[in-house]
């Protein structure tokens, strides 16, 4: 990027904007056979249009899926990260999908930063929220984040709530 060049802009660059083009952008890439790369965001591949193409195309010898960042346990990208490889199967949208793609992951690519990272990040906020809700990461360690959070805020005379929602019922 320093040296003036983009890695997402090349001639064959397609960027799916609405709902109706990501739908047909998917069945084309499922029944054409023609290489591609498609850059989803996953989110665990628990919802949003990365569930459409995994659905068009996990069943599909010819494709690969490349995960690159966290996939939490008891999601769908875990479960395709762990059982594809072995030819296992997956559930998406509540039906189950055999997995024939290829499955690889790779390490140390993360938009994610560590505790001290995360603790940094707010203690040079100009003004502190009154609430922080951790939504993204496993149990304990949010639970650990939490605990910290709650300390650096003490020890600055200030008050935060952090609420767990996936653990306030």
């Amino acid at each position: 990027m320093k040296a003036g060049r983009h890695p997402l802009n090349f001639a064959a660059l397609y960027t799916v904007d609405s709902h109706e083009t990501h739908e047909q952008t998917v069945r084309y890439l499922a029944e054409s056979g023609r290489p591609a790369v498609v850059i989803a965001a996953s989110g665990m591949c628990a919802g949003g249009r990365v569930v459409n193409y995994l659905k068009a195309m996990l069943g599909d010898p010819r494709h690969q899926v490349l995960f690159v960042g966290y996939q939490g346990a008891g999601t769908p990208g875990r479960d395709i990260q762990r059982y594809g490889p072995e030819g296992g199967w997956a559930m998406l949208d509540g039906e189950r999908y055999d997995i024939r793609a290829g499955v690889s992951t790779i390490s140390g690519y993360s938009a994610h930063a560590d505790q001290r990272d995360l603790l940094n990040f707010v203690k040079r906020m100009r003004h502190w929220p009154r609430e922080i809700r951790l939504v993204h990461g496993d149990a304990g360690a949010k639970r650990e984040l939490k605990t910290a959070i709650e300390a650096m805020a003490r020890k600055a005379g200030r008050t935060i709530s952090v609420v767990l929602p996936s653990e306030d019922g």
